[in-house]
């Protein structure tokens, strides 16, 4: 039987990913702490521990992943209207947004993709949060276990 403590402990491991809106890297700071000092002291702790950290780290990856993307699509779509090789064209240098490439609106869906990200990234950690304090298992979606 999981006791009352490690109930809270597992669920603010995973409320403590919260902290990088105060504290640069706080999302990877605070559960690495938490899971480090308790790991030892039950089994749920560290499931809890570790499911955390790896979500964490795959969120970083994915984030990755998708402003490599991103940023050449924005760029090239950006300066794919300017004519380099005319230079006296730059004292009146303008970009306008009304004939936008098609690498704009790319670039553009892959930012909403990043959002959408974000905001099912919050809900999987309060969902998280809540069967922890419930003392269920729960396994973040689309998570690569990189500890284990």
């Amino acid at each position: 039987m999981i006791d009352n403590h490690h109930r809270n402990i597992a669920t603010f491991i995973h409320l403590s990913t919260f902290s990088r809106f105060i504290v640069p890297l706080g999302n990877f700071i605070g559960p690495l702490i938490l899971w480090s000092v308790n790991k030892e002291k039950s089994e749920f702790i560290d499931t809890h521990g570790k499911q955390a950290i790896n979500f964490q780290i795959s969120i970083l990856l994915y984030a990755i992943i998708l402003g490599v993307l991103t940023v050449p699509f924005f760029i090239f779509g950006l300066l794919g209207q300017l004519n380099f090789w005319n230079f006296s064209n730059f004292d009146n240098f303008q970009i306008g947004f009304h004939s936008a490439s098609p690498l704009l609106f790319i670039a553009g869906g892959f930012g909403f993709l990043a959002v959408i990200g974000f905001i099912l990234e919050l809900i999987f950690i309060v969902i998280a949060s809540l069967k922890a304090r419930d003392g269920e298992i729960y396994k973040y979606p689309l998570t690569i276990n990189f500890l284990k």
